[in-house]
């Protein structure tokens, strides 16, 4: 469960990103988060994984006030969470298994976790096959599916993205939108930045539409026009 209420942020540069902003995003929940450039979409998901803290406000994940996590519990915050930047920002000295399974080296897994968790990943995202290439040798289609695959390896309970589509044809989009489906179906929740129409009005899910730092439409089973 994400709460958000009354939340503002203000930056140093005098920007300010959110105005008051309040929602819940219950578990098992798929929400888009649209809105142009600077609507404060990004500023939304730092918040929860807690890059940065609201200048006022509160914000909950799990039931918790991330902005009074001591910085011992953050790393514990963040592997509920699984994010895909848009850049993917895959080690390139790294195979694809090798990016994948240092998702969960880094939490202290044990080899044999890793090896079933990071095998299970791979399959999932249908890279089992490229588990031995390297980052420059995959199609973007690949490298996206491979972010993704890091970032469910650990089971989180919500994954996060930014504009997961963006630099893709619409094949290898409806690809990683369907895996995104099946992986919601099971229970996880994901909430998707995008300025991508066509998906978001394929997908058919929750809309969250931001402007100027405010919510101009929360709307259950939306498109990305409001046809209002």
């Amino acid at each position: 469960m994400i709460s958000f209420e009354n939340v503002f942020k203000n930056y140093p540069n005098g920007i300010d990103a959110l105005n008051g902003v309040s929602f819940d995003i219950k578990d098992g929940e798929f929400v888009f988060l649209i809105g142009p450039s600077g609507a404060g979409k990004s500023t939304i998901e730092k918040l929860i994984w807690r890059e940065i803290i609201a200048s006022d406000g509160k914000v909950y994940v799990d039931s918790r006030d991330v902005s009074k996590l001591k910085r011992k519990e953050i790393p514990y915050l963040r592997r509920k969470i699984g994010i895909v930047f848009q850049d993917f920002r895959l080690l390139p000295q790294k195979t694809v298994y090798e990016n994948v399974a240092f998702a969960m080296e880094i939490t202290g897994s044990s080899k044999s976790l890793i090896k079933e968790m990071t095998s299970a990943a791979l399959a999932i995202t249908g890279l089992s096959k490229r588990a031995n290439d390297f980052p420059n040798q995959l199609s973007g289609g690949e490298q996206q599916r491979t972010a993704l695959a890091r970032a469910i390896v650990n089971a989180p309970n919500m994954i996060i993205m930014d504009e997961p589509t963006g630099n893709l044809d619409p094949q290898n989009t409806s690809e990683i939108m369907e895996l995104l489906r099946n992986i919601n179906n099971k229970g996880t929740t994901v909430i998707i930045a995008t300025h991508d129409k066509n998906m978001v009005d394929k997908m058919n899910k929750r809309v969250i539409e931001i402007n100027k730092g405010m919510i101009v439409r929360d709307e259950l089973y939306g498109g990305y026009n409001n046809e209002e």
